[in-house]
């Protein structure tokens, strides 16, 4: 069994799903899975899908050196408006998602309901080829893939407080606050 970085508070009400040594950008799938996070499934995958259009872009926050600015990107959030659309990230993230989804419907969790509490990418083992350069030279020409792992969980329902009906009672400092200005009479 694999270790994740985060267990779910509550294993029975959330999927997982993980891929390993995924041959995509690190740098892009951060960027990518950084503005999924916290949202609820059937948002995150439309936001996927609008990337994938070119109808909304990913924020670049911390990987954002020469980085384009775009009016979708300011959108979305981020104040410099630098973001882009990379295109491969957002398929694996999206096919992982579908994974993690047809994971929570085997557990019987309603898909409807669902969000992502954990989503989290790490820099794999780079793997090597190489580049011929001039006067007969070699350099390295390496691939950047990464580990990607994701939970979902089920939103908990809202519970209300009980009204009591009788009112909490006040502190001396508060009293004397509302006595001061008038909102409060002395007998009550």
């Amino acid at each position: 069994m694999v270790k994740y970085a985060r267990e779910p508070e509550n294993a029975t009400k959330s999927a997982k799903a993980r891929g390993s040594d995924l041959r995509v950008h690190f740098k892009n799938t951060r960027e990518a899975a950084f503005a999924l996070r916290g949202k609820e499934l059937g948002k995150a995958k439309r936001y996927l899908e609008d990337v994938l259009a070119h109808k909304r872009a990913i924020p670049f926050r911390r990987f954002n050196g020469g980085v384009g600015r775009c009016a979708q990107a300011k959108n979305d959030g981020n104040p410099s408006g630098q973001g882009r659309w990379p295109v491969k990230s957002a398929e694996f993230l999206l096919n992982l998602l579908k994974n993690a989804e047809s994971n929570a419907e085997v557990k019987g969790l309603d898909v409807d309901n669902l969000y992502i509490n954990h989503i989290q990418v790490n820099r794999a083992m780079r793997q090597r080829r190489r580049t011929y350069r001039a006067h007969g030279r070699i350099n390295p020409y390496m691939s950047s893939p990464c580990h990607v792992e994701l939970s979902l969980a089920e939103k908990d329902s809202a519970v209300k407080a009980e009204d009591a009906g009788k009112e909490r009672k006040l502190s001396k400092r508060v009293l004397a606050k509302k006595l001061r200005s008038g909102a409060v009479s002395k007998s009550s």
